[in-house]
């Protein structure tokens, strides 16, 4: 968990902090719009993790009115987290709203705003911390290849299916000219998607980085010659993540797609026709299950998330230190991390048997 309560990659940022209006346009005014601004300017708050202040407290809000969302007394906030209970909400998302909403009376508080702080009292649900979903090191490698080979297979048939039409056009001249261009438009755009699914998966699994941080990355990011990347992660720090040959390789074909359809100009890497100019975090999860169905794996196991916890869980069970994955991954607190030693259990076991001097006895 942050400092502040919340999970540390529950709440993904991906730009430039907002204020006072959500993504979707909805106004907000009053103490919300001040907290939120504080949010955004003190705490480098990103778009996501303002959304997610907002609809919080403006659910808050709505279950307290009439009374004004800054005038609530601890009797009501508490009663509003038993209808949260009683709607069927998870131990884990109560809780996240009670943080919001402590740091929305604190602030309220610290400033002036009100003479108490009503949420200070209130204690959170119990929940124990469940262990994240991981996959195995073979299952990362089929998806991995399987990636590679259905872009080699759609760029085969984008060459085959232009070698035909060439042959056709020869023999009728300007018939079934545009079927052709046609069909040649929707063979790239096949082969860009694939392109940046196996991309996107090496980056995932070379680097550990959030989706948000992936499908931001800039276009300079494939054309590094080092063996790292900056990144800018939650709070609008930078860190440095190692790159990969293989996902340099990756990159480099996805670039040659990106190029042949014509998006060379797109300050992004991953660039798409969505409001942000970028991919969303949501098509980059849905490729992902269609990859996980092509490998022969369950889509539910799979999510970007998923790949992150890989690449924690492998190199920890192969000796890396606990304070260098904090750093790669990105971690204000090194208890964030420590969710991922459970993967040692086995080979501290094994450690223990194989080099005890009584172990034999």
């Amino acid at each position: 968990m942050s400092a502040e309560g919340l999970p540390e990659d529950g709440l993904p940022e991906d730009g430039p902090p907002e204020t006072g209006r959500s993504r979707k346009g909805l106004a907000v005014s009053g103490p919300l719009a001040l907290f939120l601004d504080m949010q955004a300017i003190e705490r480098g708050g990103g778009p996501n993790t303002l959304d997610a202040y907002r609809r919080d407290l403006t659910d808050l809000a709505e279950f307290l009115a009439p009374v004004p969302l800054a005038a609530a007394d601890t009797s009501a906030i508490r009663a509003y987290l038993a209808d949260l209970s009683a709607r069927g909400f998870a131990a884990t998302t109560v809780a996240r709203r009670l943080s919001a909403l402590r740091q929305f009376y604190r602030f309220l508080f610290a400033e002036g705003h009100r003479a108490d702080d009503p949420a200070a009292v209130l204690e959170g649900p119990k929940r124990g911390r469940p262990l994240p979903k991981v996959l195995s090191v073979a299952e990362v490698t089929r998806l991995i290849d399987t990636a590679h080979l259905r872009a080699a297979a759609a760029e085969a048939n984008q060459t085959a299916g232009q070698k035909g039409g060439e042959q056709e056009g020869g023999e009728q001249e300007g018939a079934g000219v545009e079927p052709a261009a046609g069909a040649a438009k929707a063979g790239r755009a096949e082969v860009l998607r694939l392109r940046r699914t196996a991309c996107m998966v090496e980056l995932l699994y070379a680097s550990g980085l959030r989706v948000s941080e992936l499908v931001a990355l800039p276009a300079t990011a494939a054309r590094t010659r080092g063996e790292a990347i900056l990144v800018t992660g939650k709070g609008r720090k930078e860190r440095l993540v190692p790159l990969s040959d293989p996902a340099k390789v990756a990159m480099a074909a996805f670039l040659a797609a990106r190029r042949a359809a014509g998006l060379e100009a797109s300050r992004w890497l991953f660039p798409s026709g969505s409001e942000s100019g970028h991919v969303t975090r949501q098509q980059a999860a849905r490729d992902l299950k269609d990859l996980a169905l092509a490998a022969g794996l369950d889509p539910a196991k799979l999510s970007p998330h998923v790949l992150r916890h890989a690449f924690a869980s492998h190199l920890l069970a192969h000796g890396a230190d606990l304070r260098v994955v904090q750093t790669l991954l990105g971690h204000a607190d090194v208890s964030t991390t420590q969710i991922y030693t459970h993967v040692l259990d086995e080979r501290l076991k094994s450690m223990v048997r194989d080099l005890h001097p009584l172990s034999d006895e």
